[in-house]
């Protein structure tokens, strides 16, 4: 299972899960905070990885600072989504 943790909230992925985030009531994780866009980007978890792919925000989808359309995130990762900083973490199912 991989976890998204942040201040603001924690996300829960286990592998095979596909979600996206954003601040529309559709999106699977929802952050309805300033410079987050509806859609903004979806992550993909895997056994031994977790994908993220950005999805046209306006304010883009950022890994330890660095602006990606796309990344494989590991453990002590940093995610940004607007103001919202994730740290990703890996726990056993």
């Amino acid at each position: 299972m991989w976890i998204l943790q942040s201040a603001e909230a924690t996300f829960r992925l286990n592998s095979g899960a596909v979600k996206t985030v954003g601040r529309a009531p559709r999106a699977d994780f929802i952050l309805d905070v300033a410079l987050v866009s509806r859609l903004h980007c979806r992550l993909t978890a895997g056994e031994d990885q977790l994908d993220v792919v950005d999805l046209k925000s306006t304010n883009g989808t950022y890994v330890n600072d660095k602006r990606v359309d796309k990344a494989t995130l590991a453990t002590g990762d940093r995610l940004r989504v607007g103001r919202v900083e994730m740290t990703v973490n890996r726990a056993e199912a």
